[in-house]
């Protein structure tokens, strides 16, 4: 056997799936001697089932060598004591791997001199199965290849096929397997011809037609030449054609459609493609968006006004149809399975898409102005029924009559408003007509609502502001060719010039960085939109500039009159209002699933990281970062991409969200998310320059304020006791939850059913005291207050510690009170106060008897919760049972909790909690290649921005994790949708640019980064900063003037810093 060239040793698994091999050789085979005979094998391996042939036998086979699919199971390396079946492999030695140990390449680790006795000189010249002759045979089509199949098993079951249960099967199983030799070629004609008998018995069935789809793109891996994946292309587009014929109303294969066409046709053939679709198909949210981010995404045709468009006919598109179905459903709906309430939500979505899409590129004050008159139209409506035409016109006469809007100072909400006009319009014509009385004669007609004192002169002056310089961009990219890395390619698809001279005024390239760094700021400062008397109104946003840059900022009726729609559900109310908050960065508690569109929308756009993921992705890094260097952990995620937004650094922004939630709180009273959001809020955004004590004062007295006006919103007296606690007014806090729970007898049955969650709340308020100061009384205080719950019995301040007997007695309870729960459970009536109870119960058990027994309590509901992906209630659930995990780390067993673990990342692969348990618990009790593989899997089953920093953050810091990181930032950018997130290009470039310090690999990202992602103006100024010294002044000067004809709202003139800098010298 010839030594092969590559000087590594090849290592076998256990079990290959198709390999040839040879006769086992005997233990003898070990001699020296060559020309020792073979021996037979042991009398109990001749009978044993599946070996086909041993060494020494007389009868020799018809061939040398078999096709073994399965492997010996009697094998060594399959827990046997015999030894010889297989090869036998040596240790490799870790020098000589690395070749440190030889001058020459090519030498084989296999022990030749013991190896060649088994061997004939055919073999010797041939090679064995694993040499490259061999395996090069084995990758012909033609080649057959040993399977094994179990007989009467379907490729896919129905969906309405129920298995028996493994107790009903006989003991003696009556499958038969059966071996199929079949090449590569006959696979393809076998599988085609099952889904061609499938698609034809189930023509219906979406699983099918998109199996038989992906089973296309398989077929397509396997073919070298362009022109072969093209016919297969084809092929597969023509199996969606059919399938989207028999089932015109499926999404899933609406998109898996047009994504085929992508992959066919041009740019234009395909929006082509896209728009008769969406003619057909005018009210699916789930294709607007997809059409809305191609659009976004094509650097060639993209310009701001022209996306704006785009969504100016998704929002119309869907409110016509939204005003379509609400008149034809008249009836009381259920909202969590009304058709109405998902087209609402999803209309809500792509507005919240739109004004997110305003504000990455720089038109903050028209995403702001969009948000206020959104909020105003649909929640302050008057109540008076008007058509649609006749609403906008009412509205039209609240915008322009300079009234304070939601979120500024002295604002009502447009109903209130409207009510004080009336009455102030009443009062100004009984004055007149007292006036007319007095003097007698007509002196011509008259206009109240020039009277007014809130209505503005300039109302019916056109104000356009000029948002761009006017020019039209030419198109930049007129072929629809691949992307290519090259710089020079890259800078030609974003319309650079590479070889003409710069003729800017800009000779350094520190100037740059300063208009970079100035246009940041002065984003942050400007995004409160100004009123057309803008000097009237001053929101912690003062005025300043030139007067045009000022007349840009003022937001016209016009500007925001095509974005308008009515909402008539609860559920899409509520998620306007949330998003709005979020949107500015309020802290607010979860508002939806992570499942839902409304969240991958969310986490998609992000720019930055958001606190709620920073949390978690901290937590990881605590754990796994603990033992390596300060150095090596120097750079985090947070630090190399700024923190979220630099909220501090926009003025007023305190104010406006304290504002809009305490407005927001007319339209849903006794909303403790709105309550707990407004009271943190207040808290966090005082000026840091103000002591502790003024914070806490401050939301204080905003919690008694609120109080005062509802004192039986007990939930309201337990968010701010958390809030007191917090503070460490720990005793003060105890006062407050003690007057709610007492309080609780007095109230209606509704708020009576809300009990759980204020227990709830005071036990882990306690368990918090209790862990931080070490206190056992709080830990007696906590298992009192829950054992009241369970009891069922009246609340008492607590005295002293429970006996044994109540303990029993709250525990049986407890279990009463869950079972009598299950019914709801199972049809998915699952609320917060059912979910309250459960964790309620969970605690007790965890304190009383030990972590194990509480952990049981919740595992007990996932298989109904598990059920629900999309419900919120079921996610909290699960999320408090990872904060059970996360307390209880060093008295887990891994085996234990490893299979729920598994269960939650799999039903919730969006949510940062399942990322951040699973990573703690393996990197405590597994090795680091299996977490890898973890998330490796992860990621191909689900991809996702949040799959991808959490893998970042476990990588992070590591020494010689280089390759790693980069492998994971190109798998996540292959993907179609990932590639349009902003966060992970500039992941990406401030990891090669500040890392790595790889200016030419930093230099290919961003222009990769802007041609993916144009609308992000973040982006483009990362590209200044971080590449100031790597781009010529010439790609500088040219970005910005791309930069202006993609029509991205630019605040700063260039001119304005060569002047500074000139003054300054």
């Amino acid at each position: 056997m010839e030594p092969s060239s590559p000087a590594t040793t090849a290592t076998f698994p256990a079990a290959v799936e198709e390999h040839e091999t040879y006769p086992p050789m005997s233990p003898q085979s070990h001699s020296s001697d060559e020309d020792t005979p073979l021996q037979a094998a042991p009398a109990k391996y001749e009978l044993k089932a599946g070996i086909r042939a041993w060494a020494g036998l007389e009868t020799k086979p018809a061939k040398d060598y078999y096709v073994d699919a399965k492997g010996d199971h009697d094998n060594l390396a399959f827990g046997s004591l015999y030894r010889m079946d297989v090869a036998r492999y040596r240790s490799q030695n870790m020098m000589e791997a690395f070749g440190l140990n030889h001058l020459r390449f090519g030498s084989s680790h296999i022990d030749l001199d013991s190896d060649l006795d088994g061997m004939d000189n055919k073999v010797r010249a041939g090679g064995r199965y694993y040499s490259a002759k061999n395996a090069v045979s084995e990758r012909n089509k033609g080649f057959k290849h040993l399977k094994i199949f179990k007989g009467n098993t379907s490729v896919m079951l129905a969906e309405d096929f129920v298995p028996f249960g493994t107790q009903s099967l006989p003991l003696k199983s009556t499958t038969v397997e059966q071996e199929l030799e079949e090449s590569w070629e006959d696979e393809i004609l076998r599988r085609t011809r099952e889904f061609n008998k499938m698609s034809r018995e189930r023509p219906h069935d979406e699983k099918v037609w998109l199996a038989f789809a992906q089973f296309q793109d398989k077929v397509a891996s396997t073919q070298p030449q362009k022109a072969a994946r093209l016919q297969t292309t084809e092929r597969k587009i023509s199996i969606l054609e059919k399938a989207v014929e028999l089932n015109p109303d499926s999404e899933e294969l609406l998109l898996c459609l047009l994504k085929s066409y992508g992959k066919r046709d041009n740019t234009e053939t395909l929006l082509t493609k896209w728009e008769q679709i969406l003619t057909k198909h005018p009210d699916s949210s789930t294709l607007w968006k997809q059409y809305l981010l191609l659009c976004q995404g094509e650097f060639s045709r993209f310009k701001v006004s022209e996306i704006r468009k785009s969504y100016v006919y998704a929002v119309q598109a869907l409110s016509a149809a939204c005003t379509k179905l609400c008149r034809q459903d008249n009836k009381s709906m259920d909202s969590k399975s009304s058709s109405l309430v998902q087209l609402e939500v999803g209309l809500v979505d792509i507005f919240v898409n739109l004004c997110r899409f305003e504000w990455q590129t720089g038109h903050r004050e028209l995403a702001t102005g969009l948000f206020q008159a959104q909020m105003e139209f649909s929640l302050f409506a008057p109540p008076l029924y008007l058509t649609t035409s006749s609403k906008q016109r009412l509205f039209e006469h609240f915008w322009n009559s300079g009234g304070a809007r939601i979120g500024e100072d002295g604002a009502l909400g447009w109903s209130e408003w409207l009510a004080k006009d009336e009455e102030s319009r009443q009062k100004l014509s009984m004055q007149e007509n007292s006036q007319e009385t007095e003097t007698g004669g007509w002196s011509g007609w008259f206009d109240p609502s020039l009277g007014n004192t809130e209505t503005n002169d300039l109302s019916n002056k056109s104000l356009e502001p000029s948002l761009t310089d006017g020019n039209d961009a030419e198109d930049l990219d007129a072929e629809d060719s691949p992307a290519q890395d090259d710089v020079e390619s890259l800078l030609k698809k974003l319309g650079i010039d590479v070889d003409a001279e710069s003729n800017s005024e800009v000779k350094d390239a520190e100037t740059w960085n300063r208009w970079a760094s100035m246009e940041l700021s002065r984003d942050n400062q400007q995004w409160m939109p100004l009123h057309e008397n803008y000097g009237s109104i001053h929101c912690g946003d003062a005025p300043s500039g030139e007067d045009n840059d000022q007349l840009s900022r003022v937001i016209l009726f016009e500007d925001v009159t095509e974005f308008l729609f009515s909402l008539s559900s609860e559920e899409a109310r509520f998620s306007l209002m949330c998003q709005f908050i979020d949107f500015y960065g309020g802290k607010i508690s979860r508002w939806t699933s992570t499942n839902s569109p409304s969240w991958l929308d969310r986490i998609l756009s992000l720019e930055n990281i958001t606190d709620d993921i920073l949390e978690d992705l901290g937590a990881v890094s605590d754990v796994v970062n603990k033992n390596q260097s300060s150095y090596s952990c120097k750079y985090k995620l947070e630090s190399l991409l700024g923190s979220m937004c630099d909220l501090s650094q926009r003025p007023g922004l305190m104010k406006f969200l304290k504002n809009a939630i305490l407005l927001l709180l007319g339209v849903f009273p006794r909303n403790h998310i709105l309550e707990e959001a407004v009271l943190v809020t207040t808290q966090m955004f005082t000026p840091q320059e103000n002591s502790s004590s003024i914070q806490t004062n401050a939301s204080r007295a905003l919690a008694k304020s609120m109080l005062k006006k509802d004192r039986q919103d007990f939930l309201l007296c337990g968010i701010y006791g958390r809030t007191e606690a917090m503070n460490g007014n720990i005793e003060q806090a105890r006062k407050i939850f003690d007057m709610a729970l007492l309080s609780t007898e007095a109230t209606s049955e509704d708020l009576r059913k809300k009990v759980p969650i204020l227990y709830l709340w005071y036990a882990e308020m306690e368990i918090t005291v209790s862990a931080s100061r070490n206190n056992s009384d709080s830990m007696h205080r906590a298992v009192y207050i829950l054992s009241c719950l369970g009891s069922n019995l009246k609340y008492s301040p607590f005295v002293g510690p429970i006996s044994r007997l109540q303990v029993l007695r709250a525990r049986q309870g407890f279990k009463e009170q869950i079972r009598s729960s299950r019914s709801a459970f199972s049809c998915g009536a699952i609320n917060k106060e059912s979910v309250a109870l459960i964790c309620s119960a969970s605690l007790f058990e965890s304190m009383t008897t030990g972590c194990y027994s509480g952990l049981e309590v919740i595992e007990e509901t996932f298989p109904m919760t598990f059920s629900e992906s999309n419900n919120l209630e079921c996610e909290d659930l699960w999320v408090y049972y990872i904060k059970m995990l996360q307390k209880n780390l060093n008295q887990l067993n891994l085996s234990r909790v490893w299979p729920s673990i598994s269960r939650g990342v799999h039903k919730y692969p969006y949510n940062p909690k399942s990322y951040s348990a699973t990573l703690t618990l393996s990197y405590l009790y597994s090795v680091s290649n299996n977490l890898r593989l973890t998330l490796d899997k992860c990621s191909q089953r689900d991809p996702s921005v949040i799959t991808l920093l959490f893998a970042l953050s476990f990588e992070w810091g590591k020494a010689g994790s280089d390759n790693r990181i980069h492998s994971l930032f190109e798998r996540a950018l292959a993907d179609d949708k990932l590639q349009k997130s902003v966060l992970l290009w500039r992941c990406y470039l401030a990891y090669e640019a500040e890392i790595v310090c790889n200016s030419s690999a930093a230099r290919r990202v961003f222009f990769r980064a802007i041609h993916a992602c144009p609308w992000s103006k973040r982006l483009w100024l990362d590209g200044f900063q971080k590449l100031g010294s790597v781009l010529t002044l010439k790609e500088l000067s040219d970005l910005q003037e791309v930069m202006r004809d993609k029509e991205l709202n630019i605040r700063t003139d260039i001119y304005e810093i060569l002047l500074e800098e000139e003054t300054n010298t």
